[in-house]
């Protein structure tokens, strides 16, 4: 019983990461368009702009593989160890299923995350990334 506890926390956990990631690719295209137009220039740091492209071209290549997220595939083994039912389908597709009652083959959300890509990429080259964009205060005055 202790150990159905314990994967249960450990999937819970894993289910926060996999929405800190989903909430950071979402954001950080929002923060980037949002961000260029307000003139915000954390915006545009190259390390930053660089793990979020990593990251929504992770998702992009695994979809088009058409392979699981490896935390999904994490999160459902570790619910069955603690003997709760697992995903039948990715983590967007069944969260979108729960949230908005949505069910569509997997090729949708190949083609939804690979438009998300692109726009990634096309922010990437319409506010491209600055080596050093971190706030600097203005001297003189």
């Amino acid at each position: 019983m202790q150990d159905q506890h314990t994967y249960r926390l450990l999937a819970d956990a894993v289910l926060l990461l996999h929405f800190a990631v989903v909430v950071f690719v979402v954001g950080g295209l929002v923060a980037v368009l949002v961000g260029n137009l307000l003139r915000w220039r954390w915006v545009n740091n190259l390390v930053f702009r660089v793990v979020h492209l990593a990251a929504i071209g992770v998702v992009v290549l695994q979809a088009w593989l058409g392979q699981l997220c490896p935390l999904t595939g994490l999160e459902s083994w570790l619910r069955e160890r603690a003997g709760e039912a697992a995903y039948s389908a990715s983590f967007i597709e069944h969260w979108a299923q729960r949230i908005l009652y949505y069910e569509a083959p997997f090729w949708v959300f190949t083609v939804s995350y690979t438009a998300f890509g692109l726009a990634v990429v096309a922010a990437w080259w319409y506010f491209p990334p600055k080596r050093n964009a971190r706030h600097r205060p203005q001297s003189g005055a």
